[in-house]
This record gives structure tokens, sequence and C-alpha cells, in this order.
């Protein structure tokens, strides 16, 4: 494969890794957030992520992480984790040493991290020769490394390397990370080589009610037609919605967007969003096009369904209100679900799923209800409504009446969340969000 003047194998992206530190991710007693979020930053870059390691709060598993990325062809390493005023802190040290350097004192972010810390000193009274030393190794930097500014009071690094790869180390905690990214991109050794990045083309699709086997049906008959090689194809199951990305290598761009448009023209009927666009952004995107609000009446699931709607930024605009009428005079009483109508079907029931949407429609004046009942088990289900039988139905103002009345797999939480991911699509439905099928 010839290489082009950017530097790179033109028939591939260049690589990157990412290393995450800290025991605690070990243990399980705290999920890692820092991995993922910076795997999709990466990707939108144009970098193919080749690894996303975890590893202890122990120097010699991160010389050897380390080691191991560069080791991979990594054009560039990401780090988070290590940076703070304790002993277990050594991602600095530990990265010089990686790339050869020893540790100096930056004087200039001394006197800036000073000026963090006393005016935390003088919020809680802590201070002295402790604080002092605090800040003394939180400014020791690698020699020649670049320093960001902190977010916290630990700063960042951009770390050279002879004959690379480029590190760019960043703290553990999510907000500070987060927030010292933009700066990350913006100094001068990673801005010159994002300039000879390939940009990014990926494709992302979203179906529901779509199982991955007829993806993959679907690609078994494309690859006859079109060269897939150069094409990653990747599905994932995720929030019930199967999501299938397509990233092509540099050059392979048009045979991506032409697989795009097969598996988008012959899964129509599941499709959801052909360029990526969550099911959320979707709803809330019909909702505020359309001018409508929406309104719930929950049972089995409590009000995770409102929680979902009210998530995004101004879901004051759509969302009307909801009531969580888990008990059967809840339902007769706050939504006006009539007490026959439970006796005859039960309070699980297309009926009653009909009557709570039509109740919290009319209770909060909104253009949509939405009514959710179901049995989230593990006890009080039967021959004729087993665990995981969830009712919903959405109707509108204008007359719509959508119902469904599934058995979703899982555990109780699973059972409830799934109800929520089958509630939100209905509601894009009804508000028209949906693109056309066939």
């Amino acid at each position: 494969m010839g290489k082009g003047g950017t530097g790179f194998d033109t028939c591939r992206r260049p690589r990157a890794g990412i290393v995450v530190t800290g025991s605690e991710l070990l243990t399980g007693a705290i999920a890692d957030r820092n991995g993922p979020w910076l795997a999709e930053r990466l990707g939108e870059l144009g970098f193919e992520v080749a690894h996303l390691l975890v590893v202890g709060d122990r120097p010699e598993d991160l010389a050897d992480a380390l080691r191991f990325v560069a080791d991979a062809g990594a054009e560039l390493i990401v780090t988070s984790g290590g940076l703070g005023p304790t002993a277990d802190d050594l991602t600095g040290e530990v990265v010089a040493d990686f790339a050869g350097v020893d540790l100096v004192l930056d004087e200039a972010m001394q006197a800036h991290i000073a000026r963090i810390l006393a005016r935390w000193a003088a919020r809680t009274g802590f201070g002295g020769p402790a604080l002092e030393a605090a800040n003394r190794k939180q400014a020791m930097v690698p020699r020649g490394a670049i320093a960001l500014d902190p977010v916290g009071t630990a700063p960042g690094l951009v770390v050279s390397r002879p004959g690379g790869p480029l590190v760019v180390v960043l703290p553990g905690p999510p907000r500070e990370l987060q927030g010292m990214w933009p700066a990350a991109l913006a100094a001068e050794p990673v801005a010159a080589l994002l300039a000879r990045v390939p940009r990014a083309a990926a494709r992302s699709l979203r179906y529901f009610g779509l199982p991955e086997s007829e993806i993959a049906a679907t690609l078994r008959e494309l690859e006859s037609q079109l060269d897939l090689s150069a094409v990653e194809v990747t599905t994932c199951l995720r929030r019930s919605e199967l999501e299938v990305d397509l990233r092509p290598r540099p050059g392979a761009e048009d045979v991506a967007e032409k697989l795009a448009g097969e598996l988008v023209a012959r899964h129509a009927k599941q499709l959801v969003s052909a360029d990526g666009t969550s099911t959320d952004d979707l709803v809330a995107r019909a909702l505020l096009d359309g001018g409508l609000t929406v309104a719930t009446g929950e049972s089995c699931t409590g009000g995770l369904l409102a929680g979902r709607l009210v998530d995004r930024p101004g879901s004051s605009a759509y969302v009307a209100g909801g009531v969580v009428a888990y008990s059967n005079e809840a339902k007769v009483g706050m939504l006006d679900v009539p007490a026959e109508l439970i006796e005859q079907h039960g309070a699980v029931s297309p009926q009653v799923a009909r009557a709570l949407a039509d109740g919290a429609r009319a209770r909060f004046g909104a253009d949509i209800g939405v009514g959710v009942t179901g049995v989230a088990g593990p006890d009080g289900g039967s021959e004729a409504k087993p665990i995981g039988y969830v009712c919903f139905c959405v109707t509108t103002a204008d007359g719509q009446v959508i119902s469904r009345d599934p058995v979703l797999p899982g555990s109780r939480s699973d059972i409830r969340e799934r109800s929520v991911d089958v509630a939100m699509h209905l509601i894009l439905r009804a508000a028209g969000g949906l693109p056309p099928a066939g």
C-alpha cells in the first residue's frame, strides 16, 4: 500500500489509542466514562481507535500500556487520570519516562494553580505546607511538554515523543477531561497532527425492530455486488435499537455511501434515522417542529418515560406533564380510568393503556397522550399475561390511536427500560418524526 504526502498510509486511517488509569475502575466500584467518550471524539476526528486500555494506579502497568499502544502503531495516545496531588497520581512521571525526558517545574503553571488553590483554601480553611506540596507536584511537567490550563486543579499535558506517538495527558474527572478537550486539540502538536488526518466520513444508521441477522444477510448479498473490504461495518444493539456504523478507509467513501443507500432502501420499514440522529433528538425535533405537546400516564415504568422526555434541554416547550398511576386507585382518581374497565380487563390491558393515554392528554391539555401499563416482574405474571407483557397506547388530539402489547424480555429493570424505548418510538410515530417507508 502506497503512502501519500500526508505521512500516513493513504489506504487506512491513522491509529489512536486510549489509556485510562484508576484502580477504582478495575474493582467495578466506578464505571469508566472517559474511554468511550474519547473513543467517540477520536473517531469523529478521523482516527481508527485501535485500543482502549484500563490500568490500575501502578506505574509499571501504565508504562506497559503506553508501550503496547505505541508498538501497535498508534500515532496518538490519549490518557486520562493520574494527574492529581496524591502519591498514586503518577501519569506525568510515567509519560515523561516514556518520552525519554525528565520532569521540570513549570513556574507559570505553579503560580496559576496556586491562585486556584488559594480560593479553595479560603473557603475550606485548609492550607499550609501540604497544599503547597500538592501544588508543586501538579506543576511538574515533562521537559518540552505543553501544559494545558486546568479545569479543576490538575493541568493537562501534550508530550511529543521522538519517533512518536504524540501523547495527550488529561485529568480523570469527566467534567475536567471534557472541559480540557478543546484546549488539547488546539495545542500546536495536536493541531499539526489533525491537519494530516483524513476527514472522518463515518455513516450511522439506526433501526428499531430489526434483528442483526437481517443486516448480516443483506451484507452477504451486497458483497457480491460491491467490494466492501475497505468499509468497516459494525452493528450494536443499544437502547433497543440496532445501530449500523459504516467507517470507510480513505478513498472508499463512495462505496460506503452506496452501501448506506442499499441498507436504507432494503430495510426502510424499520429505519429510524439515516444520519445517526438519536431517537430522543428526533422526538424532540418532531414535537417542536409540529408545535405539539405530550403527556404521560405511566404505571410499570414509574416515571422513567417522563424522565427520558425531560432529559433534553428545552423540553418544557413540549412536555406538558405526567402522572405515575401505579395503583388502581391512582389510575381511577388521577387519570379518570373507569374502575369497571380495570375490573373487566385488568390493570394490565390494552383498554387500560388507552384510558391512561386519554386521561393524561385530557388532564394536561396535551396534543399527544401516552399510556403504559405492564407486568415488569419478577412476580405477578400469568399464562395470559406473562412477565414482560406491556401494553402501550398513544392517542392524539386529531384522532390517532397507536397501540402495542408485546412481551419484552429481560429482568425487571430491562423490561422497564425497554418499555420506555418502545414508548419513545410510538411518540415519534404519532408526531410524524419517522422517515417514510419504502
